[in-house]
């Protein structure tokens, strides 16, 4: 006896959500691509040949074998996780595609203009299934059925690209429903993801490494007896969350349908292009730069004002017989106008004067400009003398030269770690454009030094020695016997008063007697006995004391506060 259907309420439930998924989208996003190179007539010899796989057997593959699958493969009888051997011996013609995100969610973002037509916030799952709230849309438009229809047609005709929708309940009736290209009627979306197989699940998880976490626990669930979504709902969900933790509790409200919070992923800054019309064609290097120079300032200030760093640089150009030309440039994070104005005049140079392999048939008539792989500013902090393509550290020595010149030779001193036992026998000052100074290096592993002091180093090493004194409980002061031993347990730590004057106040001042909490060494240090001016024997420790930064401590005849941890 089957169980009697639930009865739909007469209002429907306040969470109505829309998916818009795009089938195979990996193979997808290459489609678009290879639309767009055709339609601008960009593809140039020498080119790398892109297959169309709109008539090609194309699949993208991955570590856990076939992502998708274009239309051709799929009738050579290629499907989603198949093994690449296996795929090869069905379709030897086949063209395999590693997988690119950051491809796919650029060219996602074709679909979401599209949505934003009749979406108020359309957000990103993942590339190729957008969400959304279709309450508010569906009011507007005039109900469920209309808005998909609107979807569809709006992104066939906008993106160039075919897409399903799905309407239910919850995130995973509204997924699992644009699969299927339905709507789930109001109240039915438990009873829509019932027979659903709990690999289903996997297509509700935004992100890789979710669904990487969520395969081994889908797995003991199958081994528990559970094969459906309606086997895992039934279950009490405080006890699922007391077993398998946040991911089992996550699925479960899935498998329920009672979760309705949609995922949302960055959306991918929009390329910035800047563009100019050379009337009369240009034939000549010098009045190209010219008019590069303007359209490589606007860009550089439209960079500043969106606070964007960008990657590579394109140099279009357009010939007056209609032959299109394009480079990309690396370039730093942040650009100066200089820069972009001097790889946009190198370009045309090479252009116009057949550096390139020949000159252009005919002179140009159109420029433009192209900021790709676009992020924020402020995630492209670089290094003082690290940037991208060693720029910054051209641009330090050269100021560097500059001071120096003015200054006189040796007025520029850069510090440099060397070999050693101690910290303050490691830096060294060595003047400007010496073998060690900054950028230079030998590549040559230092020997290693027995004894040397542990890792890491002291963050301040004092400017010279201030007296200290370490005693044990009994207040006897401690020292280091001929084997390079304590000869005692240390117990209080005081240092002279006068350490707030020898370290310039880089050490806050402390008390007299500090009870010492914990201790490592001492590391005995003979050194210099084959010397005229005799042996150097010393003795370091390092002590944690109440209060206060870890020390550093020397004996050398008596204790010494040498150098202080941060």
């Amino acid at each position: 006896m089957n169980p009697p259907q639930p009865t739909p309420p007469s209002d429907p439930p306040a969470s109505r959500l829309v998916a818009i998924w795009v089938p195979d989208w990996p193979v997808v996003a290459l489609t678009l691509e290879t639309r767009q190179q055709r339609r601008h007539a960009r593809a140039r010899q020498g080119a790398p040949h892109l297959p169309d796989p709109a008539t090609e057997p194309v699949a993208v593959v991955g570590a856990r074998g076939v992502l998708a699958a274009s239309a051709p493969a799929r009738r050579a009888g290629i499907t989603t996780g198949m093994r690449l051997r296996t795929a090869r011996s069905l379709c030897p013609e086949l063209t395999v595609l590693p997988p690119q995100e950051e491809r796919q969610s650029r060219a996602f973002e074709t679909v979401m203009e599209a949505l934003g037509s009749l979406l108020a916030d359309p957000t990103v799952a993942r590339p190729g299934l957008a969400l959304s709230s279709a309450r508010g849309p569906a009011a507007w438009i005039g109900g469920e059925e209309p808005l998909a229809s609107a979807l569809v047609e709006t992104v066939t005709q906008e993106a160039d690209v075919e897409c399903q929708i799905g309407i239910a309940d919850s995130l995973s009736g509204a997924v699992l429903a644009a699969r299927q290209g339905i709507i789930v009627e109001p109240g039915r979306t438990p009873e829509f993801l019932a027979p659903w197989p709990l690999d289903a699940l996997l297509t509700c998880l935004p992100l890789s490494r979710l669904r990487r976490d969520a395969r081994p626990l889908l797995e003991t669930f199958t081994r528990l007896g559970l094969r459906t979504l309606a086997d895992l709902a039934a279950l009490p969900r405080k006890d699922v969350t007391a077993r398998f933790g946040p991911l089992g509790s996550r699925l479960h409200q899935l498998a329920a349908g009672t979760h309705h919070e949609a995922p949302a992923m960055p959306r991918p800054a929009q390329d910035i292009t800047v563009t100019s019309e050379l009337d009369p064609p240009v034939e000549r290097a010098d009045t190209a730069a010219f008019a590069a120079r303007h359209l490589a300032e606007n860009l550089a200030a439209r960079l500043l004002s969106a606070g964007l760093a960008v990657g590579r640089l394109c140099v279009a150009a357009r010939c007056e017989d209609g032959t299109d030309l394009a480079r990309s440039w690396m370039l730093e994070a942040i650009p100066t106008p200089t820069e972009l104005t001097e790889r946009v005049r190198w370009q045309l140079e090479g252009w116009l004067s057949g550096r390139s392999g020949r000159p252009p048939s005919s002179g140009l008539t159109h420029l433009s400009l192209t900021a790709l792989e676009l992020s924020p500013a402020t995630t492209s902090q670089t290094g003082l003398w690290q940037a991208p393509g060693h720029q910054g550290q051209a641009r330090a020595r050269r100021t560097a030269e500059r001071v120096e010149s003015l200054l006189g030779a040796g007025s520029i001193q850069v510090p440099q770690v060397i070999p050693g036992r101690d910290p303050r026998s490691r830096v060294r000052l060595i003047p400007w454009g010496e073998s060690g100074g900054v950028g230079d290096s030998t590549g040559d592993e230092p020997a290693p030094w027995s004894g040397a002091l542990p890792e890491p180093s002291p963050s301040i090493v004092l400017p010279r020695p201030v007296p200290a004194c370490l005693t044990d409980i009994q207040g006897r002061e401690l020292g280091v016997d001929i084997h390079g031993q304590l000869d005692g347990v240390p117990g209080f730590l005081s240092v002279d008063d006068g350490a707030d004057d020898a370290e310039d106040d880089a050490v806050e001042s402390v008390p007299r007697m500090e009870s010492v909490l914990l201790w490592a060494g001492p590391w005995p240090v003979d050194e210099g006995w084959w010397t005229s001016r005799g042996p150097s024997r010393r003795a370091y420790l390092q002590v944690v004391t109440e209060v206060g930064p870890p020390r550093l401590l020397v004996r050398s005849g008596r204790w010494w506060l040498d150098a202080v941890y941060s």
